[in-house]
């Protein structure tokens, strides 16, 4: 794991949406995150942590 996935790791367990938009930007998955972390913040927490360990 870099350096650069370990830091999105970890901002994605405490700002799950900042994560997301560092690693795919603007788009359906930021708006899906951001829908599941007002609704409940572990799937936002959860979904985060996919999208910034996906390739």
């Amino acid at each position: 794991m870099d350096t650069n996935k370990l830091l999105l790791v970890i901002i994605a367990l405490f700002l799950p949406p900042l994560a997301v938009f560092l690693k795919a930007g603007v788009g359906k998955d930021l708006l899906i995150n951001i829908i599941l972390c007002f609704a409940f913040y572990i799937p936002g927490i959860l979904h985060a942590l996919w999208v910034v360990n996906r390739d």
